[in-house]
């Protein structure tokens, strides 16, 4: 399905409720699936992705109802197999385009003495894995891949050690995946990162029953094995990734004030409210809690009077590159070159994100340039509508959407069905708040 964009005619205002989080959402599900007794799971996210991981779970052995429904997702009851352990479907499980869902089951099945082949779309069958086989294997179990390192990947689990593993990249996936096979593992297993990646698995696994040591200034997580789960209860809160596109629209159309509620503000993941603001972004954060144990607070997002360049450094790009796409289209209107560094993951994501970035961007008009590992941005420079395919990408297709309210004429998604991957309804609360879109 193609989406139609008119550029806006008028300011975006509205209160919305972003989706629940993904990335919680899937550790939520998880970590229940591996626990004793019954799980209670309130605000899931309902897409595509976690979907898959709810499907794999329960071809595993865990018993996933829906207990309800609520604006801010699914709302779970979850046996979990706990100390009896996973059971080997048969067949493979087919993980669509989650390379979260993939990455963590591997973690997660190593430790038992199950037979599992895991699948994928053609997209996520052509993203790497030896990041994560190449460390669980180290620690004892075994995997079959592509010649590429690549799905389809069958694990063959059980008997493993303790490690402490110096991660080459900073990535949540890569270390959510050691630490759950460290639960299985004799001893204490370490994983150091270059820098810091998401902390949802270790802030919910004290919830569940196994304390996680470490620190964020030292860049390391341990748990001590073997340990087992005993179930929780976890509410979701919305998500900040999908907070952002919201963010950077209010931000860019003239006039615009929107209210987003019950935010994860997780330290590790609003690296692109730090950078927004220091671009000139008016963000009031409001209403501020806990959410378990992740920070939640309502952002309050007014059209910026002006926007200047900025350079985002290696450093804090695992804590915003899930909003590059989008911060790229912001800095079309600021004033200098802003200049991203340390960018070349996104080369590995849904799509070649970095190259499909720079492409999106010059169809519109923008003046871009990447490089391997780089992306630059020059403005102000006003866009105008083109067609932009979403590769099948949710954060392309969402970011071309925003792009679409400040370019002149029409812009045309091309594929913007990629959004049920995260955001079902992104379409919907976009014109919620005055934005003119239609499929087309």
């Amino acid at each position: 399905m193609d989406l139609r964009v008119q550029a806006a005619g008028g300011p975006l205002i509205g209160v919305l409720r972003v989706p629940s989080d993904k990335s919680i959402s899937h550790r939520a599900v998880l970590l229940a699936a591996m626990a004793d007794g019954v799980s209670r799971l309130r605000g899931v996210l309902d897409s595509a992705d976690v979907r898959s991981t709810m499907g794999a779970v329960g071809a595993l052995g865990a018993e996933v109802r829906l207990a309800g429904e609520a604006s801010g997702g699914l709302d779970l009851e979850v046996t979990g197999w706990g100390s009896r352990g996973p059971v080997s479907p048969g067949v493979p499980i087919d993980c669509g385009n989650s390379g979260t869902t993939v990455r963590l089951l591997m973690g997660v099945l190593a430790g038992w003495p199950v037979d599992v082949t895991l699948t994928g779309d053609e997209s996520l069958s052509g993203r790497p894995m030896r990041r994560v086989t190449e460390p669980l294997a180290s620690m004892g179990a075994a995997f079959d891949t592509s010649p590429a390192g690549t799905l389809p990947v069958r694990i063959h689990g059980g008997g493993l050690h303790a490690v402490r593993f110096a991660s080459p990249v900073a990535s949540a996936q890569v270390k959510s995946a050691v630490l759950l096979a460290g639960l299985r593992a004799d001893g204490t297993t370490t994983v150091t990162e270059p820098a810091r990646s998401r902390d949802h698995t270790e802030r919910m696994l004290p919830a569940f029953g196994v304390p996680v040591a470490g620190d964020a200034s030292s860049l390391t997580a341990s748990v001590d094995g073997p340990a087992g789960l005993n179930a929780a209860d976890v509410v979701v809160p919305a998500d900040p990734s999908s907070a952002a596109f919201f963010a950077v629209a209010a931000s860019i159309v003239a006039g615009s004030e929107v209210v987003l509620r019950e935010v994860s503000l997780n330290p590790t993941r609003t690296g692109f409210l730090r950078v927004l603001e220091r671009m000139g972004a008016q963000i009031a954060r409001s209403e501020t809690s806990s959410v378990g144990a992740e920070e939640t607070a309502t952002l309050t997002v007014r059209a910026a009077a002006s926007l200047v360049a900025t350079v985002v450094t290696p450093d804090e790009v695992p804590s915003l590159i899930d909003e590059v796409p989008i911060l790229a289209l912001a800095a079309t209107q600021a004033s200098g070159t802003t200049r991203f560094e340390g960018v070349g993951e996104l080369r590995v994501k849904e799509s070649d994100r970095l190259e499909a970035v720079r492409a999106g961007l010059a169809a519109l008009g923008a003046d871009v340039e990447a490089g391997e590992h780089w992306l630059e941005v020059t403005g102000p420079t006003p866009l105008r509508g083109a067609r932009v395919p979403s590769l099948g990408d949710h954060r392309l297709a969402m970011t071309w959407a925003v792009a679409g309210l400040v370019a002149e004429g029409e812009t045309i998604v091309e594929g913007f069905e990629a959004c049920d991957v995260s955001y079902p309804g992104f379409g919907d609360d976009l014109s919620s708040l005055g934005a003119s879109v239609s499929p087309g």
